[in-house]
């Protein structure tokens, strides 16, 4: 979304009358294409467009003036519990409040957010706490609060009807509804008053009380137009069942071209400012760069290549990565990733952290895996529970010292040059040199990074020239250079430890956990490669590879325990002292069969398996549309949920549609022919639904068109590794299968003395059964490679699995 775009977009009132229905309808079909071919997701107002409002910030530390708690003091959600005490009298979203507004026949008004965003901090302090605001919005509205993580299938009703109406997006969003819930008009943030030609909140609420009572039939007419417009819009149905088979290439090639067009030979990455770092886009390049290696065209693929690995650099070296506690911010204001937006969100640690390990894996560069590790230790560090489970996201703002009236943004994150020479002394110059840090303050690289002078002497650490360039002229060994700045960051560190830290949004979602564990569990084998005697210094913690899997297998047992029923097999979606009233979406059983496909292959523990293979039944027995194809996004129970959609969107999260694509891809490549052609038919469905979007909108849908190539590839490589799961030779021939890249390989480890994994095998694949009986005795491991329905002799060492596999690439090449 551009800045423009993220401007309140609720700008006039009128007309109140809906345009002819042809007109309409046009008006939506072309406003959703153009929300969607944004390369940039729909976020949170970004915090330096308006002087006014970017003086205020976060109330959460306000003390509450000894008002009363509202209904929302009983909610598990933190977002609802920060506004538990605003005088406006919140309901949650549910019956009571839709009960409430048809009793007194008045419209309600809907606000959605998040409990890190900045800009919600920023309505609630100027219009939630305001006395005058919330007596108008008692006396003439129904107010409802909603977390948008908690319940995305209301969030996705209303920011489609936003986007489609005034072409973006984003948080806080205010919408008003009739009574049985049809938007009548909505926006983002509005200021409380009146200024630069754009109506204040106040002035919103007179106008739609007002248009309320003149025009409400009008209203009423348009709400009921937009739903069914937008209905026809999103209910996507295949014609057919098949796959032209053009589709794969065209939607692939044309994908990259376009992102390639957008690329940044500067500062890296696709498209301007405000950049995001959306992984799915490197995910495609890189599986471009596979493709194209597999052609033969290497100078294609290091054309492909050279593009994602600059973005990372800058994006590494850039103010948006945290140099002192690891991960990633949101986004940077600015083109060349320095000053972020510095909430933290568990979706993009995990999705980041892969595409540095595809990358690690691409380049054999280590500093690509040592970004990986930098971003799983924050998270082990700051972002799990005692029980294991994976919390959402850090908030953006903080207070400056302890008793502060008001938050800022980034006040935790940011440095003044004398904090630093006091805390690191006689190295203070080679850190302040490496990490540009200047007593003025260092927000001074574009235009764009701090317009307001926010940060007026104060820095936002960045590294505009790589450690080996800058030691070289310190006249010191990169390892010497590099450990003086690991010890700084690690005193810089306990320094920032003590200032009050943001807010922990410590709800636990099942579909972002899902993400991390991926990651986590892909962290454990594909690090085994790195170099032996890699030296690691802070935040970067060196452990053992494996323990990622433990902390990956800790988070599926806390969901497993916690947010799945057994008896009725289907998961909640979030939870905080005890499940949401939420069930699971799409999205959260999409994700988590993908971490546990990966939890299976680089971990081995059959149980993950099995439990990926439950949770598909039950997600096709919830979500997929079995005449029309594809897959919804909710089970479609919920009658105030007003839109039943399919997903195709591959955004800051990719959508849940392209993720069980690929799932069902890789469990097709497990079972026999019985289920496989099952998983395939479902694919090909979901993908005909999708056939128009992915030829002529496909940068939307990156990782949808990589699902698409998936499928056309003749036959899935299959690495079977048989023998003694625990013993070292086993562990290490699992290491060599995962130290290449190759995005279309299926990894099966099988222990034949388990009679567990030999059942199923015997019930699902008896190919695969038999070569377990078959392998070679008295080894303890051994391993076949499977490609195009014939299977290569097996081979019983690391080095003889990594060059069978470097040939069976060669081999494409030369066909």
């Amino acid at each position: 979304m551009s800045p423009a775009a993220s401007a309140p977009v609720f700008s006039h009132l009128g007309p109140l009358i809906p345009p002819p229905t042809p007109m309409l309808s046009t008006l939506l079909r072309h406003r959703l294409t153009a929300a969607a071919s944004s390369s940039s997701p729909t976020h949170s107002t970004p915090l330096r467009l308006r002087p006014l409002a970017a003086a205020m910030s976060s109330s959460a530390s306000a003390p509450h003036g000894g008002r009363k708690p509202n209904r929302l003091a009983a909610e598990h959600s933190p977002y609802l519990l920060q506004h538990a005490h605003n005088p406006v009298d919140w309901y949650p979203w549910g019956e009571e409040a839709f009960q409430k507004a048809r009793a007194k026949d008045v419209p309600i008004f809907l606000s959605i957010g998040y409990s890190t965003c900045h800009w919600c901090h920023v309505m609630e302090v100027e219009s939630f706490e305001n006395e005058e605001v919330a007596k108008l919005l008692n006396d003439w509205f129904v107010s409802i609060k909603v977390d948008r993580e908690e319940r995305p299938d209301v969030d996705k009703v209303y920011m489609t009807y936003v986007s489609a109406l005034h072409g973006g997006g984003g948080w806080p969003l205010s919408v008003f509804l009739s009574p049985d819930l049809k938007p009548l008009m909505g926006g983002t943030y509005f200021p409380p008053d009146d200024n630069y030609g754009r109506p204040g909140f106040k002035t919103v609420l007179r106008k739609v009380k007002e248009a309320w009572e003149t025009k409400r039939e009008a209203l009423e007419r348009t709400g009921n137009l937009v739903i069914e417009q937008l209905r026809d819009a999103l209910s996507a149905k295949a014609s057919s069942q098949d796959v032209p088979n053009d589709l794969a290439v065209v939607s692939v090639d044309q994908c990259v071209e376009k992102l390639a067009s957008s690329y940044d030979p500067k500062f890296g990455g696709f498209g301007s400012a405000p950049k995001f770092p959306r992984p799915v886009e490197d995910y495609i390049m890189l599986y471009k760069f596979h493709k194209y290696m597999e052609a033969g065209k290497e100078i294609e693929a290091l054309n492909i290549k050279k593009m994602v690995t600059h973005t990372l650099d800058c994006m590494a070296r850039g103010g948006v990565h945290d140099h002192i506690g690891g991960g990633f911010h949101r986004y940077s204001v600015d083109e060349c990733w320095h000053v972020p937006h510095f909430e933290k969100m568990l979706y993009d640690q995990g999705q980041i952290v892969n595409v540095y390990l595809d990358t690690f894996l691409v380049t054999g560069e280590k500093y690509y895996s040592i970004v990986a590790r930098d971003i799983l230790d924050y998270l082990r560090r700051d972002m799990i529970g005692k029980e294991g489970e994976i919390f959402s996201a850090e908030d953006a703002d903080s207070a400056e010292y302890e008793g502060a009236p008001r938050k800022k943004e980034g006040a935790f994150y940011v440095w003044t040059s004398k904090e630093i020479e006091e805390t690191l002394g006689e190295n203070a110059e080679l850190f302040k040199n490496h990490y540009y840090v200047k007593s003025s303050g260092n927000c001074d690289l574009s235009p764009m990074s701090d317009p307001h002078n926010e940060f007026s002497c104060k820095n936002v650490l960045i590294e505009r020239k790589p450690a080996s360039s800058m030691s070289s002229k310190c006249g010191k060994s990169l390892d010497e250079y590099s450990q003086i700045l690991g010890d700084c960051r690690q005193k810089l560190f306990d320094v920032r430890s003590k200032r009050p830290r943001p807010h922990l949004d410590d709800k636990v979602i099942v579909s972002w956990n899902g993400l991390a564990i991926s990651a986590f569990a892909r962290a454990s084998q594909i690090l085994k490669s790195g170099p032996s005697g890699t030296i690691f210094n802070f935040p970067v913690t060196g452990c053992k590879p494996v323990e990622y899997l433990e902390t990956a297998e800790n988070a599926a047992n806390f969901i497993k325990e916690k947010l799945y029923d057994a008896s009725s097999k289907r998961l909640h979606h979030s939870y905080r002292n005890g499940p949401s009233k939420a069930p699971g979406f799409l999205d959260d059983y999409a994700f988590l069969i993908s971490g546990l496909l990966d939890l299976y292959e680089f971990g081995g523990k059959i149980e993950w398996l099995l439990w990926a293979v439950q949770l598909q039944v039950t997600q096709d027995e919830l979500f997929l549309d079995k005449q029309g194809g594809g897959y919804f996004n909710t089970p479609g129970e919920d009658p105030s949920v007003l839109l039943h959609v399919k997903e195709d969107y591959d955004g800051a999260e990719p959508s849940g549609n392209s993720v069980a694509a690929i799932n069902l891809i890789r469990l097709s490549s497990i079972f026999d022919a019985s289920k496989s052609t099952g998983y395939k038919r479902n694919v090909e469905h979901l993908l005909a639904v999708f056939e128009t979007r992915l030829r002529q909108l496909s940068i939307a849908l990156p990782l949808m068109c990589c699902a698409a190539d998936m499928l056309s590839v003749p036959s899935r490589k299959q690495v079977v590794i048989v023998g003694q799961k625990g013993s070292e030779e086993f562990q290490d021939m699992v290491a060599a299968t995962f130290s290449s890249y190759d995005p279309n390989r299926t990894v099966i480890q099988i222990d034949p003395r388990n009679t567990e994994e030999m059942e199923f095998w015997d019930g699902n694949n008896a190919n695969i059964a038999q070569m377990a009986r078959g392998s070679p005795p008295g080894k303890p491991a051994v391993a076949h490679v499977c490609q195009d329905f014939k299977c290569s002799p097996p081979v019983t060492s690391p080095g003889s699995l990594r060059e069978l596999l470097n040939k069976t690439l060669a081999a494409a090449s030369s066909a």
